[in-house]
């Protein structure tokens, strides 16, 4: 049996990693394609109150159960179906209900800002794509995904940037790059890329 290709892309926080993977498979338009968001995987902290919960630091690898995703990337390679969490970001805490992917598909899309620091989960992917969208670009988008789909107030967006966000980026996210095998810049419109990374996925498809 033919085991399913992963492809890891990450980036900065709003660099484009969710819109590149998006758009990539909306247009093949195969279900044979899955993605699967390192955001589902946050910790829970279910004996901390919501003010101690608001202190932790989550843009840092340990704010992150990667355990969990290499168990989960692992069982999917072997043909298992697995429960994906559901991250409640409003209250930092995983939603009763989980999202079933079984094993059957061609190709898992695994997208995140710190999938390449560990080397357990790097060495799971057989594509490894960057996405190198300037900070600048990354905290405007960030602002307005935070405000308007997570609850948030500027106030604690642009604190949470400047306390974690730009330093755990500089710190973990940028060093990984030298990891990637394809660097995308201009964010996830980059339609050149997108083209890229879609004839190599219809190759995969089309060898299933």
């Amino acid at each position: 049996m033919q085991k399913p290709m992963i492809i890891g892309i990450s980036g900065a926080t709003s660099s484009g990693k969710s819109l590149l993977a998006n758009t990539i498979v909306k247009e093949l338009g195969s279900k044979k394609v899955v993605v699967i968001s390192e955001d589902s995987y946050y910790k829970e902290y279910k004996d901390l109150s919501y003010e101690e919960l608001i202190k932790i630091n989550y843009d840092h690898p340990n704010s992150l159960d990667h355990e969990l995703l290499c168990t989960h990337l692992r069982q999917l390679l072997n043909g298992e179906t697995v429960q994906i969490p559901n991250y409640d970001f409003a209250k930092y805490a995983r939603k009763s209900e989980t999202r079933e992917i079984n094993g059957q598909h061609a190709i898992i899309v695994l997208e995140g800002v710190l999938v390449f620091v560990l080397p357990e989960l790097r060495d799971l992917m057989n594509i490894r794509i960057f996405m190198d969208t300037p900070l600048d670009i990354c905290l405007l988008r960030r602002v307005q995904r935070d405000i308007l789909e997570r609850g948030r107030t500027i106030e604690s967006v642009l604190e949470q940037y400047h306390a974690t966000v730009r330093p755990m980026y500089l710190q973990f996210i940028e060093p990984s790059k030298r990891y990637a095998d394809i660097i995308v810049p201009r964010g996830g419109a980059n339609r050149i890329a997108i083209d890229m990374i879609k004839a190599k996925m219809k190759e995969r498809l089309n060898s299933f």
